[in-house]
């Protein structure tokens, strides 16, 4: 791209986006606008950043608020779906880039930019969020990637810069971690983490309280859910937004919600990242148990299947296109009758059921009971399993005439012998 008029950027206030705004004007002759987008990430990131970014040369700076939008359209979705990375992320950074690229698309149009640019570095899976939903939204505008163009190679080139261009430098990074913070989670990367031996220091954590420190008497916290979606906490109904702080700040002080995990990047490395996200393992666990109530077999092992290919989808950046209207359609009929509400018992970093109920489950204590009724007979089950085993009874019917024509060695049943101290028994 040359000699475009306004390229919009996604600010975030820190060293690397408030270079790109002098580095993007030097090299692009370009105006460059500042989209900064709130998904959460807390007054301290956003408090004066529309001075950075004039500061940095922007000639507009814009600051969108979406986060109750990131929680009804973005994170709901993704928890119905019950979509979990590498068996432990709840995909707190994944869900949140889509929505910001989408946001600096808007505001380019609004503008009348003619490029699209991003702070992500070269070797992580954000800059490939970013684009794909400035492919999806905005293909007939250019999109400028300064870390996989210039020079800079680490936080002392940036600075350096930084000083050339006259940008006054962001504040001092106090953490030796590197962060990212949004309404459902925070993540920790860096520093001693990069050595997978090392455990997370106590000071690092955020969100929630070292669980041998968290209130030994636990507390009992009820959700309830309307067709898969959270509706209320403790029987008040709530907006999605407070509704997630409420459980954030209940699950923090119980020290519920840390993972430790060592994960596949999209684009082939591995890297280690410590997340928190108390409210969002709390939904999780009580969404999963409603479910277990509400659907049956056949449509819990299906989206089970569906969680995971959700799941690559969200962490790829994948967010729009026909694959995930399809799945989220199959996904809203298994919901529909995910009705009610799950009780636990939080108590130093773990939880517990407490009540389960739901007036469209399916388990119904009157036919679960070992006693005969009009519904189950027990004498029924002697035709169920006649017809079950018989793929069994042909097999072994099939082995036994092969016996008796061959001469060959039947096969023998285990000795109870043999079995003792083995896996047989366990």
């Amino acid at each position: 791209m040359a000699g475009s008029d306004k390229i919009a950027l996604a600010f975030s206030g820190g060293l690397d986006t408030s270079v790109a705004v002098p580095w993007l004007i030097e090299n692009y002759d370009a105006e460059v606008e500042c989209v900064v987008v709130d998904v959460g990430q807390g007054l301290e990131d956003l408090d004066g950043i529309e001075e950075r970014a004039r500061a940095a040369g922007a000639a507009g700076c814009h600051v969108v608020d979406v986060r109750d939008a990131f929680v009804e359209e973005f994170i709901w979705p993704t928890l119905r779906a019950s979509a979990i990375y590498g068996r432990k992320y709840l995909l707190g950074t994944a869900m949140a880039r889509p929505i910001i690229a989408r946001e600096v698309v808007r505001v380019a149009r609004q503008v009348g930019a003619t490029g699209l640019s991003h702070g992500c570095t070269g070797k992580g899976n954000d800059q490939v969020r970013f684009e794909l939903t400035f492919a999806w939204l905005a293909p007939d505008l250019d999109v400028i990637a300064p870390w996989r163009e210039w020079d800079i190679r680490g936080r002392k080139d940036a600075e350096a810069y930084a000083r050339r261009a006259g940008v006054p430098l962001p504040p001092a990074r106090t953490s030796m971690y590197s962060r990212d913070r949004n309404v459902w989670h925070i993540s920790h990367e860096g520093g001693p983490l990069e050595d997978p031996t090392t455990m997370p220091d106590q000071d690092m954590f955020l969100f929630s309280v070292d669980p041998r420190t968290a209130p030994p008497e636990g507390e009992t916290v009820e959700i309830g859910f309307e067709n898969g979606t959270p509706v209320s906490v403790n029987g008040e109904r709530m907006s999605a937004l407070a509704l997630l702080e409420r459980l954030n700040e209940i699950g923090g002080r119980h020290g519920v919600g840390r993972v430790d995990l060592v994960e596949d990047r999209i684009v082939g490395l591995k890297s280690r990242g410590v997340y928190e996200t108390p409210g969002g393992t709390l939904l999780y666990a009580a969404h999963r148990e409603l479910e277990q109530l509400v659907l049956d077999r056949r449509t819990l092992e299906l989206k089970d299947e569906v969680a995971m290919r959700y799941a690559r989808l969200v962490y790829e950046g994948r967010w729009w296109g026909t694959e995930k209207e399809a799945l989220d359609a199959l996904i809203d009929v298994t919901q529909r009758y995910v009705n009610g509400s799950i009780s636990f018992f939080l108590c130093r970093g773990n939880l517990s059921v407490a009540g389960r109920s739901s007036s469209t489950g399916l388990y119904r204590e009157e036919y679960a009971t070992f006693e005969s009724s009009s519904l189950y007979d027990h004498a029924d089950a002697t035709g169920f399993i006649r017809l079950f085993g018989l793929p069994y009874r042909l097999a072994g019917q099939a082995r036994l005439e092969d016996v008796q024509e061959t001469g060959a060695e039947p096969e023998r049943a285990p000795d109870p012998g043999e079995m003792a101290g083995s896996d047989w028994l366990d």
